[in-house]
């Protein structure tokens, strides 16, 4: 077992801590200045630790994770919000090796049937290692449009698109360095992938969906989809005859923010809820009914793909953003997978929605213990998988897709989680957030 540094041990020899008004409560720590600060901070019963004492909770950015999980020793209790090796699902090079490996088993275990689930992101090539396989992919569709990304960038950082041959023979070159530069230098990684080039539009304007994701566990694998969630527009309306204009191919707040004449007023984003009724009102409940399903399907299927490599811990959850394209004939496509979403509103419906997703994501990893672990449903999430797919208890087939065993999930309807919170969950009692948590063995 690993040795405590006193600054980062967590539950060890602890004595009772005291909350705002000297009642026992739960302890937290947070090193992120986002909204999850607000959740932490206004929930009842739990209080910050002061530096160098001990927590029973932590929300922490991935530098920290990374830095410090080897340094731990934690009780039962104790919660922490990453996986040690979430990047095996959220590095887009990685992403893609444990997807191909996945539909390759699922080919040769089952057929081709069940490997076409899997058949939910574009053709990908990991550079420099897959140089020349890209190269000849790239011969053989030529006139076609390709998206280079960085693997481990985000917020669309370095993305760029291109169609012609001298553009990725120049970047081969600008990647290629000598044997004496590799050992002093590491090379990034690249994807690069056929690009979308018929999204969905909508007033003529590309978008992508920010879906979320909640695990608990990947053995057995336990996952939770909320409810709420927003597709981003671009600020310009789309179009092929170019492909320098990030403001029209790429949907990330981050770029679109930057644009000249970006409104931070105007209306950039539409929740979930909303896309679900425009779709539905223009191709009917059954049509949008099989859409959610196949979205539903690249979520588990992604989370399979990793179950196996992610190193498992009971103390651990993750709350994952992902990125979904829909095409022009409805098939939606896994853009990329974040462990460490945005948490910071561009709005104040943002800001609100963000909040009751945190606050809910505490509510299912149930710190206080109000719980009784057999719940399908919690706040504004709904458990999607238990160890096998999760079922709904009410099927009603008029809202049903093609399944005649439809799947717990309600991305895109309503969420009326306080109403439903209210009939789950006692009230939080100041007193019970420590009473709950057991106490160090002696």
């Amino acid at each position: 077992m690993s040795k405590v540094t006193p600054e980062y041990r967590s539950a060890c020899d602890r004595s009772k801590p005291e909350d705002r008004d000297g009642r026992r409560s739960v302890r937290y720590r947070c090193n992120t200045v986002n909204i999850a600060q607000d959740v932490l901070y206004r929930r009842p019963g739990w209080v910050e630790a002061k530096e160098n004492e001990d927590w029973d909770f932590i929300w922490c950015d991935l530098a920290w994770i990374r830095d410090n999980s080897n340094h731990l020793y934690m009780e039962e209790h104790v919660r922490i919000n990453h996986f040690r090796n979430q990047f095996e699902l959220c590095r887009k090079n990685l992403m893609v090796k444990n997807l191909k490996r996945h539909r390759k088993n699922l080919e040769k275990d089952f057929g081709h049937t069940e490997a076409s689930k899997c058949d939910f992101f574009p053709r990908t090539f990991v550079l420099p290692n897959e140089y020349h396989l890209c190269l000849e992919e790239f011969k053989r569709t030529l006139g076609s449009t390709w998206i280079m990304k960085p693997a481990g960038k985000s917020q669309g950082k370095g993305i760029f698109l291109f169609r012609k041959l001298k553009e990725i023979m120049d970047f081969k070159k600008h990647i290629t360095r000598s044997d004496e530069q590799r050992d002093t230098s590491q090379v990034e990684n690249f994807v690069a992938q056929r690009y979308i080039e018929n999204p969905y539009l909508i007033n003529g304007r590309k978008f992508d969906l920010r879906v979320y994701v909640l695990v608990t566990s990947f053995v057995p694998l336990k996952a939770w989809l909320y409810r709420e969630g927003f597709a981003r527009f671009s600020n310009t309306r789309y179009s092929l005859s170019t492909i320098d204009d990030k403001y029209m191919h790429l949907t990330n707040v981050a770029i679109q923010k930057t644009a000249p004449d970006y409104d931070p007023e105007s209306v950039r984003k539409w929740t979930v809820q909303h896309l679900r009724r425009y779709l539905t009102a223009k191709h009917g409940r059954a049509r949008v009914g099989t859409l959610f399903e196949d979205i539903d399907n690249i979520f588990v299927c992604s989370l399979q793909s990793v179950q196996k490599v992610i190193i498992n811990d009971k103390h651990c959850f993750e709350l994952y953003g992902y990125d979904i394209l829909l095409d022009e004939n409805l098939k939606p496509w896994l853009i990329e997978v974040n462990a460490s979403p945005s948490y910071v509103a561009s709005s104040r419906e943002d800001y609100e929605m963000k909040f009751r997703l945190l606050e809910d994501t505490l509510n299912v990893i149930d710190v206080e213990r109000r719980l009784t672990g057999k719940e399908k449903r919690v706040g504004g999430f709904d458990l999607m998988w238990n160890g096998g797919p999760v079922h709904r208890d009410d099927v009603i087939p008029a809202t049903c897709g093609s399944s005649p065993f439809p799947s717990n999930t309600h991305l895109g309807c309503v969420n009326d989680r306080e109403k439903q919170l209210r009939r789950l969950l006692k009230p939080i009692a100041v007193k019970r957030g420590r009473e709950n948590i057991p106490e160090k063995r002696q």
